[in-house]
């Protein structure tokens, strides 16, 4: 692939800004296109973040020859028809997390980009932070000696109403797709596969989730508690503990900067490793280097474990009877 690598972005809320906002701290790269289904929000993203096109409808963009990967910007109960069209117009693929609605249309994905020879990640950013991957780097070297356990949990008091994304069934509303997929990934990340997952939640009027907490029963035999609100402010931290001390995650872990291992001693030490920007950088050159170096999936967020964390999603959600039409 060539040195520069051409973005497009579908969609243009929130989330594709501030994707646009930390292109601008990538090297090699062009923000080639961005797509809405209104061609008048479109242009306005075009012109505020330099893309070079702008499309009104995301047929469009898939079939852009001038793009080489898309950023899936939107709900993700439409990431599922979104990924499909870009793959079959061979496009590789950033897709936001939640990846999908439920395993089996993770699996379609996967599937498709497999068959096509074509690069697809979950954009679970906080894997790719410097202080993140630093602080997997030492509990693998065995600084807090052999790991049995993690704590995690990430929460906010959400002000909108029923027919926001957030919490509308129709757009795949509730508290465990759009920030319990947080501390899952990450207790994945440090303490291996899930063998079984068992969860308790608190559902809206609607059937939504609106909090939950759950347990998690890794390959390895050790344990995880996670939880996720979307009724109450957490501390947001994560720590990974072992049977020499303990990591600590600071400042709302999924983009920390700053973590502190304490030792059985009572010694502490805090590291500090700064994000480049917002901290969306990071993943997009990851795509970068998977792209240049003719990888069709990052080691760092493999696929396999996309679709088998959305299956541990699934599980989650039937227990605490939380179902979505494509269910």
């Amino acid at each position: 692939m060539d040195k520069i690598i051409r973005w497009g972005i579908l969609g243009t809320g929130k989330i594709a800004k501030a994707f646009a906002t930390a292109l601008r701290d990538v090297p090699d790269i062009e923000l080639a296109a961005v797509a809405s289904r209104s061609v008048d929000s479109a242009t306005e993203f075009a012109r505020e973040y330099g893309a070079t096109r702008a499309h009104g409808d995301y047929q469009a963009l898939a079939d852009d020859p001038g793009v080489d990967v898309i950023y899936i910007a939107t709900p993700h109960a439409m990431h599922h028809e979104n990924a499909i069209m870009c793959l079959k117009g061979g496009k590789a693929l950033l897709v936001e997390k939640a990846f999908t609605l439920n395993r089996r249309e993770a699996r379609e994905i996967v599937d498709l980009a497999r068959e096509r020879k074509l690069f697809v990640m979950e954009a679970m950013w906080t894997r790719f932070q410097p202080a993140i991957l630093e602080a997997k780097r030492m509990i693998d070297m065995g600084e807090i000696g052999n790991v049995r356990n993690l704590q995690a949990d990430l929460g906010f008091a959400a002000d909108a109403g029923p027919e926001h994304r957030l919490f509308n069934p129709a757009l795949g509303g509730g508290a465990l797709l759009d920030l319990g997929i947080y501390p899952l990934s990450m207790a994945a990340f440090f303490l291996g596969p899930v063998k079984a997952a068992r969860g308790f939640g608190e559902l809206a009027p609607n059937g939504v989730d609106v909090q939950a907490n759950f347990v998690l029963n890794h390959v390895d035999g050790s344990l995880s508690a996670c939880s996720c609100s979307l009724n109450t402010r957490t501390p947001a931290t994560l720590s990974v503990c072992g049977d020499k001390g303990f990591l600590r995650l600071h400042g709302r872990f999924h983009h920390a900067e700053r973590f502190t291992i304490a030792m059985n001693d009572g010694s502490e030490r805090e590291f500090h490793f700064p994000r480049i920007g917002n901290g969306y950088a990071h993943e997009a050159m990851e795509v970068g280097r998977c792209l240049r170096e003719g990888l069709l999936e990052s080691p760092e967020m493999p696929l396999d474990e996309t679709v088998e964390l959305m299956g541990v999603l699934d599980a989650l959600r039937a227990q605490l009877g939380v179902r979505y039409s494509v269910d």
